[in-house]
């Protein structure tokens, strides 16, 4: 079952994802215009597309655990999954900043004052360089080693992301905490090789 099911995903072309990957913020922007997003559109749409793009870094950390655990590889769809998780991102605080805040100096006062939005923050600025460098010339330039060193960073990268998606809210919210123990979990299984290896 898991070579034909790894069979079927080699025929398809990671560059699928691209086109599919519109979709959903294009529907979360259609519901806004037509009043599908409740009484506070911009907030919603924000908050709509920023969990969007925490689910798909989500689903990149969890491709290494899912092919050593059940044999079934995403390994060729990472590089689009983070690539599309970081376009989410950057999209979300595209709204937040062009819809939400609009001033400039609202919008420092925000990162400076509300910790939630430094950590977020933070959490963006650490994926910029990997976004910049997920392609074949770079890391041809930076050679394999030092590569996978920078993309290390997308590990605290997500964990900021769920906290800040846990801060969001005013009290604990229960699935923002799931989400946070799903990273949490993840991170927890991708250092395991390393522990092994230190052991040995």
């Amino acid at each position: 079952m898991v070579r034909r099911i790894n069979s079927a995903l080699r025929r398809i072309p990671a560059g699928v994802l691209y086109p599919i990957a519109v979709l959903p913020p294009a529907w979360f922007l259609w519901l806004g215009l037509t009043g599908g997003l409740g009484v506070e559109p911009i907030t919603e749409l924000e908050h709509r597309i920023g969990k969007l793009g925490l689910q798909v870094l989500i689903a990149t950390l969890a491709v290494t655990p899912l092919r050593r655990f059940t044999g079934i590889s995403l390994m060729k769809f990472r590089r689009a999954l983070g690539l599309i998780g970081f376009s989410y991102i950057g999209l979300h605080l595209a709204v937040w900043l062009g819809l939400d805040v609009q001033l400039f100096s609202e919008i420092w006062r925000d990162i400076v004052k509300r910790p939630y939005i430094t950590i977020g923050m933070s959490a963006f600025a650490l994926l910029t360089p990997l976004a910049a460098t997920s392609n074949d010339r770079m890391l041809r330039r930076m050679g394999v080693a030092a590569w996978r060193r920078l993309h290390r960073l997308v590990y605290p990268a997500v964990l900021l992301g769920g906290v800040h998606y846990v801060m969001l809210g005013k009290t604990w919210d229960p699935e923002a905490l799931l989400y946070l123990g799903g990273i949490a979990a993840l991170l927890l299984l991708r250092l395991q090789p390393s522990r092994r290896r230190v052991a040995a």
